[in-house]
């Protein structure tokens, strides 16, 4: 999509959006029901039904995603999934305000995959809750729209992008910058060929996070299903800095600050890499051919197992590097961004920040900028405009979302293995190093949340 047909989409998304606003209540017309099913069962949504969602998990992002959704003229909210009874009461109840219409309240997601009225699922949940009710959605016959990273591992994110194939399913990943204005709008400058011969990318986060400290395990919330949140993970006993908010920095459950932000960032490098080469005639490989890893645990002294400290190195054939740097005790920014990437080479550079972007020559000095931060809405509505169009949404997770994915799970692995790893993308994992490709999958599921063949 150009970025002329690009705002124009989000223009109009925009008016959608505050159109069911002023609507208020739902228009629950026969039309929607009438829409026949597709040969797997799902229905086919023509132009003018209305799209049923359920979301899960809906606490921190996906408090975001549910409004997010509510918002769409087109979109009906039918379910609202999470375990926290708290959490689950209170999100629903404003959804209710805002639409003027009840939802269903449910703990267990896949009371609404077996809905077939139901149209798509979408995941907020932490990165442990990614694959299973994703690859479920697909054979259910539901699109999916799934925060990032694809999955809690390696193996999690090629088993959903079989799913996604398999029940030719819409699924897009939360990573939002694939439909910022902004990104397009650096990308075009990218490709007017002013950064000359490029070779080089990086991505990084400077931001300081603080401690999470070292209490003690304690009991579960009051309406908490504490088992059914840690689904496959290990039975472990409850702690406050295992769970809401915290659950990231956790072996069991998330992917560390690479994987449940990172992603973002090396989306972009990865992208600005691949739009610089195109310029010049050559194309970056889909997986790089090695990955090595420095840091861990350097800075803060807490119950955080994943790495405050660290710097990952992709070489890719062809004779390119990407880079990632994280300092999460970091006081200070680097290119002026706390977090960004950059593509660079030899007749300048282009900075992708949360706010905008900016382009310096090669003598540093800037030549052209443009802004425009993070919203989920255009994200939205390009995977709505997908599921009637059936064409690939802006973060496909087979083609967008998983390949930058990968990168994390990829770093995250050299970091844990202590060396230069050289990954096998056909088998999936890293050559001649058993040891080495345990960390690209879990040890075990805990039943009966086993990772579904596909």
């Amino acid at each position: 999509m150009d970025r002329r047909t690009f705002l124009q989409a989000s223009a109009s998304a925009s008016l959608a959006t505050a159109a069911g606003s002023l609507t208020g209540a739902f228009d629950d017309s026969a039309r929607a029901d009438q829409a026949k099913p597709d040969s797997d069962g799902a229905r086919r949504i023509g132009p003018n039904d209305r799209i049923r969602v359920a979301v899960m998990g809906v606490r921190g992002r996906g408090s975001a995603l549910l409004t997010g959704f509510a918002d769409q003229a087109d979109v009906d909210v039918r379910y609202v999934a999470d375990v926290d009874q708290g959490v689950l009461n209170s999100r629903s109840d404003g959804v209710d305000k805002r639409t003027g219409r009840r939802v269903e309240r449910i703990k267990d997601f896949r009371r609404a995959l077996d809905d077939n009225q139901i149209d798509a699922l979408v995941i907020g949940t932490p990165d442990h809750w990614h694959a299973i009710p994703t690859i479920l959605a697909c054979q259910a016959g539901k699109d999916v729209y799934v925060e990032k990273p694809d999955g809690h591992n390696l193996v999690e994110g090629r088993r959903m992008v079989a799913a996604a194939d398999k029940h030719q399913r819409v699924v897009q990943l939360g990573t939002q910058a694939r439909s910022r204005p902004a990104i397009h709008e650096a990308l075009q400058f990218v490709r007017t060929g002013q950064l000359g011969k490029v070779r080089f990318a990086k991505a990084w986060e400077s931001a300081r996070q603080g401690s999470i400290g070292h209490p003690a395990d304690s009991e579960p919330p009051a309406g908490v299903d504490y088992d059914f949140w840690l689904g496959a993970a290990p039975k472990r006993p409850f702690n406050p800095r295992r769970f809401h908010g915290d659950w990231r920095w956790f072996f069991d459950y998330g992917t560390g600050d690479l994987g449940d932000d990172d992603v973002h960032r090396l989306d972009m490098a990865r992208w600005g890499l691949e739009t610089a080469l195109a310029k010049e005639g050559r194309q970056l490989p889909a997986v790089p051919r090695a990955v090595s890893a420095h840091g861990g645990k350097y800075f803060y002294d807490d119950a955080q197992q994943w790495p405050d400290t660290l710097m990952v190195t992709y070489d890719y054939e062809g004779g390119y590097v990407l880079t990632y740097e994280m300092r999460l005790w970091s006081p200070y920014r680097l290119h002026d961004e706390t977090e960004g990437a950059a593509v660079l080479g030899e007749g300048g550079y282009v900075i992708f920040g949360n706010g905008g972007w900016r382009a310096y020559d090669e003598r540093g000095k800037l030549s052209k900028s443009g802004s425009g931060g993070n919203v989920d809405g255009p994200h939205i509505r390009n995977f709505l405009d997908c599921m009637r169009s059936r064409q690939k949404p802006a973060a496909d997770l087979a083609t967008v979302g998983h390949p930058s994915s990968l990168l994390c799970h990829l770093g995250n692995a050299a970091c844990r293995a202590g060396r230069t790893l050289r990954f096998d993308p056909v088998a999936g994992n890293f050559v001649n190093d058993k040891d080495a490709s345990q960390y690209l999958t879990r040890p075990e599921y805990r039943k009966p949340w086993v990772l579904p063949e596909v």
